[in-house]
């Protein structure tokens, strides 16, 4: 298919101009009928030379891409996907597409897919070049818990950048593959469910400059008494908390004098450090190579669930390489240590916490799953004394992760 910052093409209007293009002139028409712009998926084809040192054997090239038409038919957008995930049928281009169309009711739309989502080019580098507002974003993706549902993962791009995604996933229940949504940084609108064959449209009105909700306007006042506890723990000087009947200092000298076990346990294919989390309130310190990850919690009520605060600060090398640092608090699938990490869904446990880590890179996602694939959104985020943090309190329903997902490009 031709590049439309070369070629100005309407498949509709033009049919006969390009061969093979029977799918393109289907979407440019829908487009019209619509009234609307349209992103899709769908494979193409390049001919190649044999003096190309990369053209396949069958002189061709095959990309995943998508596409995109605006409300009159016209090819406006073609991206081809970079980042591949075991699409042997497919080939990755020489060059990374770095591909926008601009439209009138919302200014500027960029566009990648899947895989791509978890990698610098192009997704972070569109946002910081282009400065794009919003992203469409088609995607296979097989939903893997505790820490890459789709819904979650969409949802988390969305919060760390600022940014509007609408994601549209294959429903496909019997491959794992569900969950899509229009996701703002303080807002979703989703659909996940792996019980149902047919598929959902999701309509919602977002606003054309999505808030964010990392930065100092969302900044809490230190008079919050679990904000402020959270600084004195940060910068190392006791809190003491006096009533009519005692004086509590919880020094963090007094917290390792109790400290649970640490333990081992693999999640998301990754050796993940652990320690349980136990009793109605408390501060946990867990560290793994330079990362050290803190939780400070409060629990209305415990449950007979068993929770955990992770740690991984390594290369994942499963089903793709790349180096991620997470912090992570997460719902066990069952009563023993060697339950954490598993996939599981549904909980009853009820925090009101602070959760940080001293990251070594600015790609911090926000990933935030309660019971029943239901999507919750942090009352903060962001950066304070070079630690990351995520504060949340009054959870609605059981969580299951609540975890902060570093991306450290360089050291893919």
């Amino acid at each position: 298919m031709p590049s439309p910052r070369l070629v100005s093409w309407n498949p509709c209007l033009e049919p006969f101009r390009f061969n093979d293009t029977e799918v393109l002139q289907r979407l440019s028409c829908m487009a019209i009928k619509g009234k609307m712009f349209l992103v899709a998926n769908l494979g193409t084809k390049q001919p190649c030379l044999g003096s190309d040192p990369g053209c396949p054997q069958d002189g061709r090239y095959q990309f995943n891409t998508n596409v995109a038409f605006s409300d009159n038919g016209t090819l406006v957008g073609r991206y081809r996907k970079h980042n591949l995930y075991f699409e042997e049928a497919f080939d990755s281009p020489a060059d990374v597409d770095l591909t926008t169309f601009d439209t009138p009711f919302a200014g500027k739309f960029g566009m990648f897919t899947c895989f791509d989502i978890l990698f610098f080019d192009p997704a972070v580098r569109l946002l910081r070049d282009f400065e794009v507002k919003h992203i469409a974003y088609p995607t296979a993706w097989m939903n893997q818990l505790p820490l890459l549902a789709a819904i979650e993962i969409q949802k988390a791009f969305a919060t760390a950048f600022g940014v509007t995604v609408l994601a549209a996933n294959i429903h496909h229940p019997t491959l794992g593959m569900t969950g899509s949504g229009i996701h703002t940084p303080l807002k979703s609108f989703w659909y996940h469910n792996m019980d149902d064959p047919e598929g959902h449209l999701i309509i919602a009105r977002v606003a054309t400059n999505p808030q964010g909700l990392v930065g100092t306007e969302n900044t809490t006042s230190e008079m919050d008494p679990s904000h402020r506890k959270f600084l004195k723990v940060l910068s190392g000087d006791p809190y003491c908390e006096k009533d009519a009947q005692e004086v509590r200092c919880d020094e963090a000298a007094k917290w390792n004098l109790n400290a649970p076990p640490t333990f081992h346990s693999e999640m998301m294919y990754d050796n993940f450090t652990l320690v349980p989390v136990w009793g109605k309130e408390g501060h946990l310190q867990v560290c793994s190579n330079s990362l050290c990850c803190h939780l400070l919690f409060e629990r209305p009520a415990l449950s007979k669930e068993l929770y955990a605060l992770g740690v991984f600060d390594g290369l994942h090398t499963v089903h793709g390489t790349y180096y991620v640092q997470a912090c992570a608090l997460v719902k066990c699938g069952g009563a023993g240590f060697e339950t954490c990490g598993q996939e599981i869904s549904e909980a009853e446990g009820l925090f009101d916490f602070h959760l940080w880590g001293n990251f070594s890179t600015l790609y911090v996602f926000p990933l935030f799953l309660t019971s029943g694939m239901t999507l919750d959104t942090p009352d903060q985020l962001g950066w304070e004394s070079d630690h990351y943090f995520l504060r949340k309190r009054g959870l609605s329903s059981g969580l299951v992760t609540a975890a902060l997902y570093g991306r450290l490009y360089e050291r893919n």
